[in-house]
């Protein structure tokens, strides 16, 4: 039986894609291509972003 879960909302700033390699342009000795890898900054490499807290007002 699935179960009925919500779907997580998605990082507006990374589309999901949370981490990427990108190429600095140099070779390893082995000949293969050096990488380094990037983490969306908003969501902090999850690929979900969290809703807006509320405010509630403490207090009269």
């Amino acid at each position: 039986m699935p179960q009925h879960t919500r779907p997580r909302p998605i990082c507006a700033h990374c589309d999901g894609f949370p981490t990427v390699a990108v190429t600095t342009g140099q070779t390893t000795p082995t000949g293969h291509r050096q990488t380094i890898t990037a983490h969306c900054p908003a969501c902090h490499g999850t690929g979900c972003s969290l809703p807006a807290r509320s405010r509630t007002r403490v207090g009269a």
